[in-house]
């Protein structure tokens, strides 16, 4: 678990990072300790596993992307793997899930893919079940967008 000082780290993490040439420096300023001290601890979270990636957020929109889709994918148990990871690979894909099959719902390994149109994502997933072998898929186009965050545990 986490004690106070990375939880405070964290805190900050989990929020945008301030628009300025030395960030870590604001931030470690705001969590009541040096910058190298900051970093040090950010490597040990890393480390450790508490902290598993540090990544920046595009707002895909701005970006020109206009459209995107959750494709559900039905693969079979014995390709799970090598499917997921063959998926995640196609630069389009932020997001590729395996899920536990539900009801009648057979699909499950879903990929959220970001194109500039629709025919564009619906291009995307084809060349991705062309060159992965599975053919057996949903499109599901996203129609509007209520709510996009990063999760925030403290």
């Amino acid at each position: 678990m986490p004690d106070d000082v990375e939880r405070r780290i964290i805190r900050h993490l989990q929020g945008d990072l301030p628009l300025t040439t030395r960030p870590f420096a604001v931030l470690a300023s705001e969590v009541g300790m040096s910058e190298e001290d900051l970093l040090e601890r950010i490597r040990m979270l890393k480390k450790q596993g508490t902290l598993r990636r540090f990544g920046a957020t595009l707002r895909h929109q701005l970006a020109g992307y206009k459209a995107n889709a959750m494709v559900a994918w039905y693969v079979h148990e014995d390709n799970m793997e090598e499917i997921g990871h063959l998926m995640a690979t196609f630069k389009e894909v932020s997001h590729c899930y395996e899920r536990k099959v539900q009801g009648k719902w057979k699909y499950n390994l879903f990929t959220m893919i970001h194109g500039k149109s629709k025919k564009e994502c619906q291009d995307i997933a084809r060349r991705i079940a062309e060159n992965t072998g599975i053919k057996d898929y949903v499109l599901l186009l996203s129609l509007k967008e209520f709510k996009k965050t990063s999760p925030r545990y403290f």
